[in-house]
């Protein structure tokens, strides 16, 4: 089960996180497809599960219902509530929004979170979607972005939304630290290294923070490709460092980390320490 202290805001990326962001990050030569729907575990929550989009496949089609609120509350700038479509009851949660006991809802179900807990809630959620868009029935979906430093639900991805920001790449190679090696390396090598502990030096282009009770890094260095994702790898970590920085960064690499939902890196590395 999911949970990461309230006091770890999530990005402001899917609903301005889903906008910017999602966790998976391989090359496309082998990207996994973004699973949708009922069984989607989407990056949502009131933590952020999530991660951000750089390189992940966006869904292709995206379930959307219709029904009556019979339940709703608010909780760290979202608005949970618990649709009854006829057929079924689904728990869902967007950007805080004005909403009452009765009223009639339609709901993308863009991402999905199953045994998701809400700290501020002190709540379980068996499964809860996330969604950028839920209007009234009868009129337009009204996008709901979060606004620039509103934090998604703790523990939660980001969900869509509001302006993508363009990729950011780093053109200028910076040489790997002794022992170290450079990001196409990795990814090139990323099966035999799988497992062992590895060493890189590069530039942040992304900070995630408090997401699954981590912060997350992308990091590029100038090599690799940006076409196949190759020239960006992305680090779990303790530490907190900030876009811009040129970090060296220490940790394990993972091959094929699957999260659920369409959260598949093709190399991470994990469990990281950051120096300057």
């Amino acid at each position: 089960m999911l949970s990461v202290p309230s006091s770890r805001l999530l990005l402001s990326a899917l609903l301005a996180a889903l906008a910017s962001t999602a966790c998976s990050k391989e090359p496309a030569a082998n990207a996994a497809t973004t699973a949708t729907g009922v069984s989607a575990e989407a990056p949502a929550g009131d933590a952020d599960a999530a991660a951000s989009a750089d390189a992940t496949a966006a869904p292709a089609t995206v379930r959307t219902v219709t029904g009556t609120v019979v339940e709703t509350m608010n909780a760290a700038s979202y608005t949970y509530v618990r649709v009854d479509t006829g057929t079924e009851k689904i728990w869902a949660a967007t950007s805080q929004m004005e909403v009452a006991v009765g009223d009639r809802l339609v709901v993308p179900l863009e991402m999905s979170m199953r045994n998701f807990h809400s700290d501020t809630l002190d709540r379980d959620f068996p499964l809860l979607y996330f969604s950028s868009s839920v209007s009234r029935e009868g009129e337009a979906p009204a996008g709901r972005p979060a606004a620039a430093g509103q934090a998604t639900p703790p523990g939660h991805p980001p969900v869509g939304g509001g302006a993508a920001k363009a990729p950011v790449t780093v053109t200028e190679v910076i040489p790997p630290p002794p022992g170290g090696r450079s990001v196409a390396d990795l990814w090139a090598q990323r099966a035999s290294l799988a497992g062992q502990t590895v060493v890189v030096r590069g530039k942040v282009v992304k900070f995630l923070g408090g997401i699954m009770g981590r912060n997350w890094v992308h990091l590029q260095d100038g090599t690799g490709s940006a076409k196949d994702g190759t020239n960006d790898i992305t680090v779990t970590t303790d530490a907190d460092v900030n876009a811009g920085d040129i970090v060296t960064v220490t940790g394990t690499l993972a091959v094929d980390k699957d999260f659920g939902s369409g959260y598949r890196y093709g190399a991470l590395i994990e469990g990281a320490t950051i120096g300057r």
